[in-house]
């Protein structure tokens, strides 16, 4: 039921976690229109320039599948 706390040397350490502040905070204010929308178009726009970037980059990252049949114009002797 009572967990036993081992011995802190200083006094105010064992004592801060019964402490209660007679303060209380202001309430949050609530995000307008503007801001919910601002906030939804900033999470599209990356998402959307990930996506951008994976579709751009997707054929360098591919290697061609007949490499072998393609010869350079310098293998040729010209």
């Amino acid at each position: 039921m009572f967990r036993r706390r081992e011995p802190v040397p200083f006094a105010f350490v064992a004592e801060a976690d019964r402490f209660r502040s007679n303060v209380t905070p202001p309430p949050r204010q609530r995000s307008s229109v503007s801001q919910i929308t601002g906030r939804w178009l900033l999470g599209l726009t990356l998402v959307a320039g990930v996506v951008g970037s994976l579709v751009v980059g997707m054929p360098a990252l591919s290697t061609p599948s007949d490499t072998g049949t393609q010869q350079s114009q310098a293998s040729q002797g010209h």
